[in-house]
Order: structure tokens, then C-alpha cells, then sequence
């Protein structure tokens, strides 16, 4: 990949980073033009009014900025997931590149090795801080067109000797989780109490546009959703062996289920009940930027810094 200069002309000149020879000056200047593309705006006050603070040997001193209508300073990270973190930003922009290129995610783990942290609690309190950047408040009727809806099941422990085989599907107690897939669009994952005719509905009613059209398993809780929707309801019978029948399959969402669980047993080995939405939120948006490369996903990942906070204490 080309390697970027501190200064950046245009925001999509970073999308060829090489985060490997990123300098902290670099990193600064990365997450100065993602966050301010327009120019630098105080995050206390709006005020675009700014002075960047030098010492007396005309050196920024670590990108400090004092706005002249409130007469408050700060910096890049100010107002962001990042304010009050003692990891560098090079580490930072590091391990945003790393969770937005790998497809089946990154342990907190390997993050740690990798970005040369002390101690896995700060990389893994690094990663999910990436991850509530990563989120997107769903929006009513977000998704449109042909719309694949499905549910899987994450967790559970492999049988040992004596142990009852566990169940699998709709029989199983590990967690259900619901996808709605856009065909060739974005898509949408998140735990759910209950696979039940209420939940399902509820969910796909809120999530999906009136006008589109809805394609499901036969699973007997999906019965009747296609009078609320101006496509109408098609199903696909897993049960007799079809996996496409006309137009109609899931293949899309179990293809988004594929890679999640992929993530789940081979990197992560284990999510809790706890921050399973969490990581619902990466694949979904690794899923929604698959097109784009793994600059320009990062870049969109950054974009989400802005207004967020996530403290340790609410993630224990």
C-alpha cells in the first residue's frame, strides 16, 4: 500500500494508508481530517474560531488546540471514544485498520500482540471502545427491496464424555440471534429474547421499508408477515431440501451467519450473553462496507468516534 504523509490534500487519499509505518504525527493528522473535514471545530463550544498552541521552538505540542471564543482547549480525541486514553493514537489508527480488515475480526489478544500493549484488559477495552464507534443507531424502515430474514444460534460448549448431546436449532438454549439482510445492501443482527411470532415480526415491521419484499425459511413465526409489506412474504423450505425456490432464498443471511460464527468458534472462541450485540455491530458493518477496501472502511469506522463515550465500568 502507498504510504500517506502527515498532511492529506483530499479524505479519500487516506484510504491507502500504511498503518505499519504510521508515526504519531501521522496518526494525528489521519484522525484531524477524518474527524474535520471541513476544518477544526471546537467540540465545547462549535466555534471554528481556533489557535493551535505551539511551544517556543514552534513545535505543535501533541496536537493541542485552544478555541478563542470559549477559551477551551483540547485535542483531536476530545469529545470521542478516545478522550482519556493513555493508548497512542498510532495504536489507535492501528487497530482501527486491523478490526475493519479482518473478515472473521481480530482477538483482543492478538490486538495486544500485535499493537504491542501492556495488558490484554487495555486491548480488549480498546476493541469494544472500536466496536461502539462501529454502531449505528437502526433506523425505521433502514432497509428496502428484497429483504432476507433468518435467525441462528451462538454459544453453547462442545459435548464432553457422560454429557447429553446438545440440541441444535430452535431446540437449543444457546442464544438466538436475528438477521435481516438487504439483497446485495446492508444488514442488520441482534440478539433476541425469543424466536416467536411477537419478536420476529415486531422487528422485521420496524426494521424493513413498507414497500419491500420479504423472504423467509418456513418457519411457522413468519406466517402472515407479507400483508404488511407490498412484495409480500416468499419462502424457502430448508425443511424439503430447497434452498432456492424461484426467487426466493436465504442465502444472503446465512451467509452473513457463516461469517459471524466463523468469527465466534476460530477468533473469539467465546462471546458472552453480555456483548454479543456488540460484536453483532462489527460483522454487520464489515458486511455493510464488504465493497470498499480496507482503508476506506477504516476511515468510515473512524467517522464514528464523534460523540460517543464508553466506560470501562459499564463494560464489566
Amino acid at each position: 500500500m502507498k504510504y500517506i504523509p502527515p498532511k492529506f490534500k483530499r479524505l479519500n487519499e487516506m484510504a491507502s494508508i500504511d498503518v505499519g509505518r504510521l508515526t504519531e504525527d501521522d496518526a494525528r493528522a489521519i484522525l484531524e481530517k477524518i474527524r474535520w473535514t471541513e476544518g477544526i471545530i471546537c467540540p465545547h463550544c462549535g466555534s471554528n474560531y481556533i489557535t493551535r498552541i505551539k511551544s517556543k521552538s514552534e513545535k505543535i505540542r501533541d496536537g493541542l488546540i485552544q478555541c478563542n471564543e470559549c477559551r477551551k482547549q483540547f485535542t483531536v480525541t476530545v469529545g470521542t471514544i478516545m478522550q482519556g486514553s493513555h493508548i497512542t493514537l498510532r495504536q489507535w489508527v492501528q487497530a482501527f485498520y486491523s478490526i475493519c480488515s479482518h473478515k472473521k475480526g481480530i482477538s483482543a489478544l492478538q490486538l495486544q500482540r500485535n499493537l504491542g500493549l501492556h495488558s490484554y484488559r487495555s486491548a480488549w477495552y480498546l476493541a469494544h471502545r472500536i466496536r461502539y464507534a462501529m454502531k449505528k443507531e437502526p433506523l425505521r424502515s433502514a432497509l428496502k427491496g428484497i429483504v432476507e430474514v433468518d435467525e441462528t444460534y451462538i454459544g453453547g460448549k462442545p459435548k464432553r464424555d457422560g454429557e447429553e448431546k446438545p440440541k441444535r436449532g430452535r431446540g437449543t438454549k444457546k442464544i438466538p440471534v436475528m438477521a435481516l439482510v438487504e439483497r446485495e445492501g446492508n444488514a442488520v443482527s441482534h440478539p433476541i429474547v425469543k424466536v416467536n411470532a411477537t419478536t420476529l415480526k415486531s422487528a422485521i415491521r420496524e426494521m424493513v421499508h413498507k414497500d419491500s419484499t420479504i423472504m423467509t425459511d418456513e418457519w411457522k413465526s413468519y406466517i402472515g408477515i407479507g400483508k404488511d409489506f407490498t412484495g409480500g412474504h416468499k419462502i424457502v423450505n430448508h425443511g424439503k431440501g430447497e434452498y432456492v425456490n424461484g426467487d426466493a432464498s436465504t442465502n444472503n443471511a446465512e451467509s452473513y451467519f457463516a461469517l459471524l460464527k466463523r468469527g465466534v468458534h476460530g477468533t473469539f472462541h467465546h462471546i458472552s450473553k453480555q456483548h454479543l450485540p456488540k460484536y453483532c455491530n462489527e460483522f454487520s458493518f464489515r458486511w455493510n462496507f464488504r465493497k470498499t477496501t480496507d482503508g476506506e472502511r477504516t476511515v468510515q469506522a473512524i467517522k464514528g468516534i464523534e460523540g460517543k463515550r464508553l466506560m470501562y465500568e459499564n463494560l464489566r
